[in-house]
């Protein structure tokens, strides 16, 4: 796999984790914050977020990194803010500390993230990822096989991996194998970013949603898993009917063999303690989960002091590995996805400005008020397929309706199956677009998307059925 699709990964992927700590602001929250909803400086607001948010989903043909626009939104929606209320005798001191309270918790974000992507660039560094791709290349398997095998693969290791790094690894495999089959090729991607995003929605570490919804304590840790029989079914349900296209033949054999660096699996194994870490801290001592990711970049600081300390430089050299680098923490320290980092920065203090403004309010009332919880997430899922999911969620959580955990669980749900509706309603999928150099395509996809439709249905049916008696139980919060 090149290095640069699983640095995509490490960018993208791993802000899987990236909301995790936005935590809402609401103008409810015992402040007089005035309503300006109906003011030229609320309407303006409004007008630079969406621009904004229009250049962000533009970003494969204009080429502006998603970044510049929503961190220049935020900076001039907070100061709109600030002038309506230093011109009409409002409390300015109230906007300093709500946007203080946002840029706190983005702090915490920003911490999280580049302490995963360090770890994501490590094991990429150790060529983790491109051991497996290997092995599974020389494994001999025919079409329909790799078919279920990267599907499954994609579905167990997304909740842990994240659902991006998981959907780059298996199409650098189906690519790899299915050069001779553009129908396998294709078929197999969109099982991969359904399989992807369906893992991803009942772990807390499988996708934005579930981390935010998480870290918001709306659903308990272990409770997320209740949603993995909907999300098994969510994948299945149209893995069995593409399934049914695809080649029944098997590809030209490759005996490519990729010999790991030495540390490689002892720094995967800090991965899973750094996650546990963070787990535990969280769970059981009620500190945010950012302290154990934090002492578990330590973990691998450490581990890279002792790789250098037992010979890790010569290591290297007797290797003759030309186009690699000793093992160097800070090299993947700086190799983490700064426009994925701002990016974050910019949706967190923009949407924290519009709740601020009240429009989040307003938008809960209408939807959760008068249309109904059950209904109201569904379209959540449904929204997920055209507009990401990280914006949609955030505004859901900084509007807190009143809500079962049966219905926390449903919009966790919606919004993590719901973006593999499109091809561009998920990273995973508008990632797999540009690593297939065309082969999977949104209209490839969307040839399909009566069946992935199908399964969504299927996934919300089944949550409904499995886990009714959530729906009588209050949310955490």
């Amino acid at each position: 796999m090149p290095s640069c699709s699983l640095h995509a990964a490490s960018r993208l992927g791993v802000a899987s984790l990236a909301l995790l700590f936005a935590a809402p602001l609401l103008a409810a929250e015992g402040t007089a914050a005035q309503d300006l909803t109906a003011s030229w400086a609320g309407y303006t607001a409004l007008a630079i977020f969406a621009i904004a948010y229009a250049l962000v989903m533009a970003e494969e043909f204009t080429q502006l990194h998603k970044s510049k626009p929503v961190v220049l939104a935020a900076g001039l929606i907070w100061i709109l803010i600030a002038y309506w209320y230093s011109t009409h005798d409002g409390d300015t001191e109230l906007i300093a500390e709500a946007f203080e309270h946002n840029l706190m918790e983005y702090a915490e974000l920003f911490l999280f993230l580049l302490a995963a992507m360090t770890y994501i660039n490590a094991m990429e560094e150790r060529r983790v990822f491109e051991a497996v791709r290997a092995w599974l290349v020389r494994s001999g398997f025919g079409y329909r096989r790799l078919f279920w095998i990267t599907g499954l693969l994609a579905f167990f290791v997304s909740p842990v991996a994240d659902n991006l790094t998981t959907a780059l690894l298996m199409s650098a495999v189906v690519m790899a194998v299915g050069a001779d089959s553009s129908t396998f090729v294709v078929l197999a991607c969109i099982n991969i970013v359904v399989a992807a995003n369906a893992g991803g929605a009942f772990s807390p570490f499988g996708d934005i949603t579930t981390l935010m919804v998480w870290q918001k304590e709306v659903v308990p840790f272990q409770t997320f898993f209740l949603l993995f029989i909907p999300a098994l079914v969510s994948f299945l349900v149209p893995a069995y009917f593409m399934s049914r296209s695809v080649p029944d033949l098997k590809p030209v054999p490759n005996d490519q063999r990729v010999v790991m660096k030495r540390g490689a699996r002892r720094i995967a194994a800090l991965f899973l303690l750094t996650i546990a870490t963070a787990v535990g801290v969280h769970n059981f001592l009620h500190l945010p989960p950012v302290l154990g990711m934090m002492t578990g970049l330590a973990y691998l600081k450490l581990f890279g002091f002792y790789l250098f300390r037992t010979g890790e430089l010569s290591t290297v050299r007797a290797g003759h590995l030309e186009d690699t680098m000793p093992f160097n923490i800070f090299n993947k320290v700086a190799r983490a996805e700064w426009d994925t980092l701002l990016f974050f920065y910019g949706v967190v203090l923009c949407v924290g400005g519009l709740g601020f403004i009240g429009y989040l309010q307003l938008l809960s009332a209408s939807a959760y008020g008068e249309l109904g919880p059950t209904v109201a997430n569904i379209l959540v899922g449904v929204l997920s397929a055209v507009v990401d999911n990280i914006p949609v969620m955030f505004a859901v959580l900084t509007m807190n309706p009143e809500m079962s955990l049966g219905q926390w669980l449903l919009v966790t749900l919606t919004a993590g199956i719901g973006g593999s509706l499109l091809s561009i309603g998920s990273a995973a999928g508008v990632a797999l677009m540009g690593q297939t150099k065309g082969l999977y395509s949104f209209f490839g996809h969307l040839r399909w998307s009566r069946y992935i439709a199908l399964g969504f249905a299927a996934g919300i049916i089944a949550h409904l059925l499995i886990n009714f008696w959530t729906f009588s139980l209050p949310a955490t919060n």
